[in-house]
């Protein structure tokens, strides 16, 4: 059986971008941050939130 990965709110996305919730779910929306919608929920990835998190850290630099 598959391992369950744990996903994210974008509550908790924003704690570690230090960013507010709204914000990352328009990250979801233009596609610049991978994300999975669940109902009426965003879900993201521990890792795609640090990869993105790595890059744009990179590029302002």
């Amino acid at each position: 059986m598959a391992k369950k990965e744990n996903l994210l709110r974008s509550k908790d996305v924003a704690h570690i971008l230090d960013c507010s919730p709204d914000d990352v779910i328009e990250l979801a929306r233009r596609g610049k941050l991978r994300a999975s919608k669940q109902g009426r929920f965003w879900r993201f990835k521990h890792n795609d939130v640090l990869s993105y998190k790595n890059k744009y850290q990179s590029a302002s630099a």
